[in-house]
């Protein structure tokens, strides 16, 4: 379970305007004065970047993901402050959470089980912890113009989004809800907004390296179509726009002011 430093850059001005404000608003204000940040998956470093800007200069991180070279360059954005840890995700109880203030998560839970989720939930709640996640895929997907194959290339990879990305088979388009329900099932109060990518003609090249994940992962479950159809939106991509729907949640603890 991986991706690239290029599709991570490519993609994160999208994920930063689609962020629920109110909601990144208030996962800082809970991380507290002193804030030490845990964040999962972190790739190079796109949650540090945003909700940073939302911390004191002070604040510490604790970086956690499979691929010590995105972690190398996430690292760099916090110089002196942040800590990497080269984790497997399974093993949750090697998480590093002394001292930390809030724990935060971006486009990663639609990747996970439920149970790995309900894992996490029951851990963060024994520890009494915040949880911020970020950008949870929900299986939308509106393009203008249409094209006639868009329901069943989105039907398509939202299965191919329920497979199995090294942990068991994923929630996928079903996580946001999912995530919600079992983190209020371990007491939490969650909070929840949308945040879709909104991906117009200014956006061409993220917009043409998202339709070519959607068109093979689409043919990966064996739509013929998916190749026709991704040569001809990415055709499309200067002319076009698309909305992609995502969710982002925070889960307070109880007592959390």
């Amino acid at each position: 379970m991986g991706f690239s430093a290029e599709w991570l850059s490519l993609r994160e001005p999208a994920d930063r305007a689609a962020r629920d404000a109110a909601l990144l608003a208030r996962a800082a204000q809970v991380a507290g004065p002193e804030p030490v940040v845990l964040d999962l998956g972190c790739g190079t470093g796109s949650t540090l970047r945003t909700l940073g800007g939302h911390l004191p200069d002070t604040a510490r991180w604790h970086l956690v993901d499979n691929d010590p070279a995105l972690l190398e360059r996430a690292a760099t954005e916090a110089p002196g402050r942040a800590t990497v840890h080269a984790l497997d995700l399974r093993d949750l109880d090697a998480l590093p959470l002394e001292g930390v203030t809030l724990v935060t998560a971006s486009a990663l839970l639609d990747l996970m089980p439920a149970d790995w989720i309900g894992a996490l939930a029951d851990r963060l709640a024994a520890a009494g912890l915040p949880f911020y996640a970020a950008l949870s895929y929900d299986g939308i997907m509106r393009w203008e113009p249409e094209l006639p194959r868009d329901v069943d290339i989105a039907a398509a990879f939202n299965d191919h989004q329920r497979g199995d990305k090294g942990l068991g088979p994923a929630l996928g388009p079903d996580a946001a809800t999912m995530a919600a329900r079992i983190f209020r099932d371990a007491g939490f109060d969650v909070q929840t907004g949308q945040s879709p990518w909104r991906i117009g003609p200014d956006q061409a090249p993220l917009h043409r390296a998202l339709v070519e994940g959607i068109a093979e992962a689409a043919s990966e479950k064996g739509l013929a179509v998916a190749g026709d159809w991704g040569r001809s939106r990415a055709a499309m991509a200067g002319d076009s726009r698309v909305l992609i729907g995502h969710h982002d949640m925070l889960a307070l603890p109880p007592g959390t002011a």
